[in-house]
């Protein structure tokens, strides 16, 4: 079936009918009577093929139609070897997912985006988990910032129903070479002094958030789940992702 339909693309001999063809090969083109070319794929002992119609003249070659349909059906082949499949690959977590569960999710999304595809994490809340919503945002957040390396947010966590959903993109590979300190150093040099200064106040502003957040995770109780008191950790968190935006 492919291959008919790829002979009928193409117009060869006497299915040729026009005043004169461009002939083109390893050696340069030529415009000539179209009696004339097909006398000359007579003699070669090939056949004259159209490859492109629409230009004036057409373009035709002097080859076996079916070497001909051979390499355009594997020049097809590597150009779609070629091209990337961005899929788009979820992960699961719930409100109180533990941190081995949570690190061999982790581990995976990196893979996935590595890869090039797009990574869906949701939470799931069962029954009455829905109330601790909060717990299910911090997780996300943190996600998305252990991810930053590899991925960026292509939107903020959002609850649908009885899921909360965060969208990841992978970087570019220019993306991923350029360190935070680099993209600090960037936007020092922008601005006057007073603007330096700002930005130094905002960086330091920034690490205390961090810090604050991963001693709000230290102090959680064991049997509170990974997330425990996530109101405080979500708005450290919040905050810290917005300064990156």
């Amino acid at each position: 079936m492919k291959n008919d339909k790829m002979k009928q693309q193409y117009r060869i001999n006497e299915q040729i009918r026009v005043r004169e063809v461009r002939i083109v090969g390893e050696e340069g083109s030529t415009v000539v009577p179209t009696r004339d070319a097909l006398n000359m794929a007579r003699e070669q002992g090939v056949d004259l093929v159209e490859i492109s119609p629409n230009a004036n003249p057409p373009v035709c070659r002097l080859i076996d139609y079916s070497k001909f349909l051979y390499q355009q059906k594997k020049r097809q082949k590597e150009m779609k070897a070629k091209q990337v499949k961005v899929e788009v690959k979820e992960i699961r977590f719930g409100p109180q997912t533990d941190e081995h569960d949570y690190q061999f999710k982790l581990k995976h999304a990196k893979e996935f985006l590595e890869e090039g595809n797009k990574v869906r994490a949701y939470v799931f809340f069962r029954g009455r988990s829905i109330l601790f919503k909060e717990q299910g945002e911090v997780l996300l957040l943190r996600f998305a910032n252990d991810l930053e390396e590899v991925g960026k947010v292509e939107s903020m966590p959002s609850l649908e129903g009885k899921k909360m959903f965060l969208y990841l993109t992978p970087k570019k590979a220019g993306e991923k070479k350029k360190s935070q300190q680099a993209r600090d150093r960037e936007r020092l040099r922008v601005g006057d002094g007073s603007g330096v200064a700002a930005e130094a106040e905002s960086r330091e502003s920034k690490k205390t958030q961090v810090a604050e957040a991963k001693e709000v995770k230290e102090e959680m109780p064991s049997n509170g789940g990974l997330f425990a008191n996530a109101k405080i950790s979500a708005d450290a968190l919040k905050k810290l992702t917005e300064s990156e935006d």
